[in-house]
């Protein structure tokens, strides 16, 4: 079970009998695949539901809360980067923070669920997005920049998988690391990048356990991504201190901390 439905890995495919174009083909089976097996990570509602005339916004929003969802589906694993519309109005989306969160979708050729996992809005920050290039001038709409979604680049907490390997994870487990990173949501984007590298160095220690010094070991990957800031240490410190008061990590003293 799924929230309160039961999840069944395998599209409806008689639903797009009559269609010959493999996109809306694609299109069709997966939106309906959702809709019928899946909930709103947020309040964790079976309320989702398609908005009507392909609305640019988002796919589906959530009647309860309000949510919005984007999907994206392949056959191809969803773990590299992902093709999205256009980066001028994505980059201003994410800075206004109108961005929906993504349903990210992998099937097989039987048209049969692998991997369905959702990341929330609140972990893309302009680093996440890839600008491509323009579009030739032999192109239908030569000069058009489209963007990527770099999905390696993100922490692992931000990627909440409610099913994994054809597995249906628990549905309390899922909305327990929906709610574990919400407090992002409140954070100014600026700040949301600096705790958002932490939380990957930290998703990174393999151990629940970790030491200050431990994370010290990333200064120099911070310093690259951060080449204006001069005291990468006195931030580091005062990130894990946000993190801690957020109640993402535990402060053990000592420069001890636990992942939560």
């Amino acid at each position: 079970m799924v929230g309160k439905t039961k999840v069944i890995l395998n599209f409806n495919t008689s639903i797009a009998d009559g269609y010959n174009s493999k996109s809306q083909i694609a299109r069709i089976l997966t939106e309906d695949w959702v809709i019928r097996n899946s909930y709103c990570p947020n309040c964790g509602e079976n309320n989702l539901n398609n908005y009507m005339n392909n609305n640019p916004a988002a796919d589906f929003f959530c009647s309860r809360c309000s949510s919005d969802y984007e999907l994206k589906s392949s056959k191809s694993t969803l773990t590299n980067k992902v093709v999205d519309g256009a980066y001028e109005v994505m980059i201003n989306k994410i800075n206004s923070y109108t961005n929906p969160h993504f349903f990210f979708l992998n099937y097989s050729n039987e048209y049969t669920v692998n991997d369905f996992f959702c990341v929330p809005k609140h972990f893309f920050v302009p680093s996440i997005i890839e600008k491509r290039k323009p579009l030739t001038s032999s192109a239908r709409r030569s000069g058009w920049i489209g963007c990527n979604l770099l999905i390696k680049n993100l922490p692992s907490s931000g990627k909440i998988y409610l099913i994994q390997n054809r597995n249906v994870l628990d549905y309390h487990t899922v909305l327990n690391k929906w709610k574990r990173t919400s407090f992002l949501e409140a954070e100014e984007i600026k700040n949301r990048r600096w705790l958002l590298e932490l939380i990957s160095i930290i998703d990174n220690i393999p151990k629940n356990s970790f030491s200050l010094a431990e994370v010290y070991r990333y200064e120099e990957t911070l310093k690259l991504k951060f080449p204006k800031n001069n005291f990468i240490k006195e931030k580091i410190r005062q990130q894990l201190q946000v993190l801690r008061d957020r109640g993402f990590i535990q402060f053990n003293g000592n420069g001890s901390y636990q992942k939560k």
